[in-house]
């Protein structure tokens, strides 16, 4: 089995009205799962940069970034994947969820902001995510397994 390098990415919490922004990251509705805004990082661009150019090519949303509240390792063994996910909380400067918002890459294709109470009856990853977005603090998930 080959490995590749571990992958990092950024992922947003943005709250609104005491609901939490989640989007469905796979083309033409492959899953059913659901996860933070953000995505893979580019070198040489500060982690806060890459965030917010993911969060608006996925949403159409301009965000202030904040603080890191959680690490999240996921992986795949079976194919040598490993992907390291910094969030950060984050606020909306400009813009709103809109039908018409197209992500350029074609990845996401949903976009939803989801109560504590409505994010239970849907998948979503990491496991930890309801904690992190209602609480306060940092966490670390170690080497949750990758879903699809």
């Amino acid at each position: 089995m080959t490995h590749r390098p571990i992958r990092l990415a950024t992922r947003a919490i943005i709250m609104q009205d005491n609901r939490l922004l989640m989007v469905n990251a796979f083309p033409e509705a492959v899953s059913d799962l659901w996860c933070a805004p953000g995505g893979g990082a580019d070198p040489h661009q500060s982690l806060p940069d890459n965030l917010a150019r993911e969060v608006y090519e996925e949403t159409g949303l301009r965000i202030a970034v904040g603080a890191p509240c959680l690490i999240n390792e996921f992986h795949a063994p079976e194919r040598g994947f490993h992907q390291v996910d910094l969030y950060f909380r984050c606020t909306v400067v400009s813009g709103r969820l809109t039908d018409s918002w197209q992500d350029p890459e074609n990845i996401v294709t949903k976009r939803q902001f989801f109560s504590r109470d409505a994010l239970a009856s849907i998948r979503y990853k990491p496991d930890s995510l309801p904690e992190i977005a209602w609480g306060e603090g940092i966490g670390y998930d170690a080497l949750e397994p990758l879903l699809r």
